[in-house]
């Protein structure tokens, strides 16, 4: 029953912890990860509010220490995913009839317990699982996973007060329904933010979601739906299964409850996730929504008035922050010949200071790529490089997986701005630069508009304000988040909505309103006070 209007206001962002020597937030996290290395887990799937275990278990170990075994998750088959879609549907009723106010709270509850009583296990696991330093996890795993919670309850405050409008004797309204049948979310192991924020924001909005992580990030994937139970989110509403990629396609994208994807990975998957789609749309009650942030090959675009610590520290962090394993890391950098070799004089001395180990030693800027995999992948781009005329390693260039998956961060510099590494997404420390005449700056622009099919993010550093307004306009659709004088990364939720068009996705902005219109389904109703009782209208008497 609705006895009042409740009203949620913009929250203000999570403040970020330093974790400075001696702080009491450094000592509670470094408990933390010596508390989750003692233990063994044993890591369920969630269905319908109750952990499933199926016996076929496998081994967590973390990126940088891959003799450790932190635990063991057990792998779903087929049936699993079915069961879970039929736990969604199953609460589906109940779930989108529930008020707002305590759907909403459910939410805030949950943010409220990953800024107190989780926040440090959380890190902690994001740390150990994802191989990510502390003040990465903290701005990850704590603020911005709390940040899209609170957030997205303000956002779709704001949306249920948006109504049409009535006129004398009518009353018109707005329901802003869920989606008619379940909705898929397909996290990465990049952010436990997203991983945590794509089935929230989904369920949010009074839809039932079907939960799918990167399998190396389901140890603190895991924590977060644990932490969402306790809130009191009901049995069904969001179902966490462990299942490749083929097996949750092949089952979700050819029932005819499927509903819509939210997604974040490479753009080949989502390609491949949109036919499949398509080939199956016949069988669907409704069109399903397709939101997917994709991949990147991010820019950072410098003109000859730049500062050079300005660009040399931008360059530093933008590429090298988390490895370069952001979807918005930067990638490729076109320099001006007046100062390039400033830039990367000073690039490679700011390279050679970071330290690379286990994230254990908080003094470490640099710890390990996800897995073998990724290791392989970037590896393979650095050899290709260390044999070609073409390009030449300014600094880093080794690796080692002995102990862990260890790449140094690494700088090549290149002649050819459509060189392989320019061009192609690598996700990893690696970071291409192209030397450019520097009176060429509207020409390299153009250059760099036509190099690469992503379009995520980008920056222009630049202190002459004629050179940034060129910039920003030809660079349009170029980037779907565009920085002026700083690094491509960091958007915070409420102040840089995220996310890119072209080959990077759908644009659909987490972190905004945006975001949220995609899981609703509007619904118009007129009411008539008065209605007519005779189909004639004036205009047909004559007299």
């Amino acid at each position: 029953m609705q006895i009042g209007y409740f009203n949620y206001p913009s929250p203000a962002n999570e403040p970020v912890l330093a974790y400075a020597p001696g702080s009491p937030e450094k000592l509670a996290l470094k408990i933390a990860l010596s508390n989750a290395k003692k233990k063994t887990l044993d890591i369920p799937m969630y269905i319908n509010g109750k952990a499933v275990r199926t016996g076929n278990k496998v081994a967590i170990h973390p990126p940088h220490e891959i003799k450790h075994v932190l635990g063991h998750f057990h792998m779903g088959t087929k049936q699993h995913v079915e069961q879970a879609i039929n736990a969604g549907l199953k609460a589906r009723a109940a779930w989108a009839d529930m008020p707002w106010e305590s759907r909403a709270h459910i939410f805030l509850k949950a943010a409220d317990l990953l800024a107190t009583k989780y926040r440090f296990e959380m890190n902690a696991a994001t740390m150990l699982g994802q191989s990510k330093n502390a003040y990465q996890a903290e701005i990850d795993a704590a603020c911005e996973l709390i940040d899209f919670l609170r957030f997205n309850v303000h956002f779709l405050c704001d949306i249920y007060q948006q109504q049409p409008v009535s006129s004398p004797g009518i009353h018109n309204r707005m329901e802003w329904r869920g989606l008619e049948g379940f909705v898929l979310a397909i996290t990465p192991f990049n952010f436990t933010a997203i991983g945590g924020n794509l089935p929230a924001s989904a369920a949010m909005c009074g839809n039932v979601v079907v939960w799918k992580p990167a399998n190396t990030q389901i140890y603190s994937a895991q924590l977060f739906m644990r932490i969402l139970k306790e809130a009191g989110l009901p049995d069904g509403v969001i179902n966490l299964v462990y299942v490749d990629g083929p097996t949750i396609g092949a089952t979700c994208f050819t029932h005819p409850d499927f509903a819509g994807v939210h997604f974040t990975g490479s753009t080949g998957v989502f390609n491949t996730m949109w036919k499949q789609i398509g080939e199956n749309i016949p069988r669907y009650k409704s069109y399903p929504r397709i939101v997917g942030e994709t991949g990147g090959k991010d820019f950072v675009m410098v003109h000859e008035s730049a500062d050079v610590d300005t660009v040399a520290t931008a360059l530093a962090r933008g590429a090298f922050e988390y490895q370069g394993q952001k979807c918005s890391a930067a990638s490729r950098a076109y320099l001006p010949s007046n100062i390039a070799q400033a830039v990367k004089d000073r690039l490679v001395k700011m390279v050679q200071s970071m330290k690379m180990g286990n994230v254990e030693d908080f003094s470490n800027f640099v710890n390990a790529v996800i897995d073998e995999k990724s290791f392989d992948n970037i590896t393979k781009y650095i050899a290709k490089a260390k044999k070609d005329k073409k390009a030449k390693i300014l600094v880093g260039g080794n690796s080692s997986k002995k102990i862990g998956y260890f790449v140094e961060p690494t700088v090549i510099a290149t002649t050819d701005p459509k060189y392989l590494t320019m061009c192609e997404e690598i996700f990893g420390p690696v970071l291409t630069i192209y030397t450019y005449p520097a009176k060429q700056f509207e020409k390299t622009l153009k250059i760099l508009d036509s190099t690469s099919k992503y379009a995520l993010t980008g920056s222009i550093i630049s202190q002459d304000r004629a050179a940034i307004e060129l910039a920003t306009n030809m660079l349009r659709h170029a980037a779907g988040n565009f920085y002026i004088n700083d690094k491509p990364t960091g958007a915070v939720v409420g102040q840089q909505p995220f996310g890119g068009a072209r080959g990077s996705g759908t644009n659909d902005k987490a972190g905004s309103m945006l975001n949220l219109y995609r899981w609703l389904s509007a619904r118009t109703i007129k009411e008539t006070f008065n209605p007519p009782t005779d189909f004639k209208y004036p205009f047909l008497n004559e007299a």
